[in-house]
């Protein structure tokens, strides 16, 4: 369709500034906000498979939008995380996969979607030809890497540390800042936290005065993280167990760690999304280890996540051989083959890197 504006944002000095005067010096914060103004019905959605970044970006746009008195639904491609679900809000989302009358019909009158937190229609499974195909008006609120052409608008910057962050920096630039309630500025803390790793990568000064403003919104940060990360099921716990005890390789010569769980595991542990949420991060936190990786064997693919220390670039590893991406030190992704032949080329790759 080509992009009617075309936002990508490199990281610069004073970047948090920087990039509010470059949307509103490229009347993006202003024709957004216009569009925001004419719209009549207001559709949001994160992407498959939504983690923190992507509900809580979400929320936090769509309580802003009633605030403003707008008509606004959130659908969601499939449910999210249990850890979640406390969100206000999370309990109004539509999610397709499981009600598609329904979620099709909510978005079937939008005259303006807003995509957060994913780059490409594949990353909303069976939302994606409905999306593609509809007349609203359509912007993208992302970062990561190589987003592709299917948006009118699009704010892009792989340097960020989330969606969320990105996302307030345009409420900022749009003037709507004092508008942020603590429903609002909850879903954006969210999303900064947990794709940040509870503010242990891909942060920078902005990224913490951001989140100084939202605790003056009145959030209650230690009741969130609580909330996040301090309920987990038995089942959870015993997962975790598990993948520490029995399904963890440690290459000291490498400097590499992995975690690895089969289906037949997923089902002993009745696996629920967001089970294995921050898994990985226990291979990173051994001593000598400097990149780490989770695989998960799913019906048709593998699911994977990396993380590294350093300036060794796990973006780009899940990026070229793993049909994803996210940050430096952050990402995720799939691959079409084998549990065995997903960690043999993240073994391999992981070399060429160093």
């Amino acid at each position: 369709m080509g992009y009617r504006n075309y936002c990508y944002f490199c990281a610069l000095k004073n970047r948090y500034y920087l990039l509010i005067y470059q949307m509103i010096e490229n009347n993006i914060c202003e024709e957004i906000k216009e569009r925001i103004g004419n719209a009549r019905h207001i559709c949001i959605i994160p992407h498959v498979n939504p983690d923190g970044d992507a509900i809580g970006s979400v929320l936090g746009l769509h309580h802003l939008m009633q605030k403003l008195g707008k008509s606004s639904v959130v659908v969601s491609p499939n449910n999210f995380p249990e850890f979640l679900e406390w969100m206000p809000g999370a309990s109004e989302i539509l999610i397709h996969s499981a009600n598609k009358e329904a979620a099709e019909n909510a978005i079937q009158p939008a005259d303006l979607i807003f995509l957060l937190d994913f780059n490409s229609p594949s990353r909303i499974d069976q939302l994606a030809p409905l999306i593609t195909e509809h007349q609203a008006f359509k912007v993208l609120i992302d970062h990561h890497l190589d987003p592709k052409d299917f948006c009118d608008i699009m704010i892009s910057d792989t340097s960020v540390s989330s969606a969320s962050e990105l996302l307030y920096q345009l409420i900022v630039g749009m003037g709507y800042e004092d508008l942020i309630n603590a429903d609002s500025a909850t879903g954006i803390y969210v999303g900064i936290m947990t794709d940040t790793g509870s503010y242990s990568y891909s942060i920078t000064p902005e990224c913490h005065r951001i989140t100084a403003s939202l605790l003056e919104k009145g959030i209650d940060a230690i009741q969130i993280h609580n909330a996040v990360y301090d309920t987990y099921s038995e089942s959870r716990m015993r997962l975790l167990g598990f993948c520490l005890s029995e399904r963890m390789i440690v290459d000291y010569e490498k400097c590499l760690a992995l975690i690895y769980l089969r289906k037949d595991d997923l089902r002993r542990f009745k696996y629920q999304p967001g089970d294995t949420e921050g898994v990985v991060n226990y291979a990173l936190s051994i001593k000598g280890v400097m990149m780490a990786g989770i695989f998960i064997e799913r019906k048709d693919y593998i699911k994977v996540s990396f993380r590294s220390k350093g300036n060794l670039p796990v973006n780009t590893i899940a990026h070229d051989y793993f049909q994803g991406g996210g940050h430096l030190n952050a990402s995720g992704g799939s691959y079409n083959g084998t549990l065995d032949e997903a960690i043999a080329k993240f073994v391999e790759v992981s070399q060429q890197k160093k």
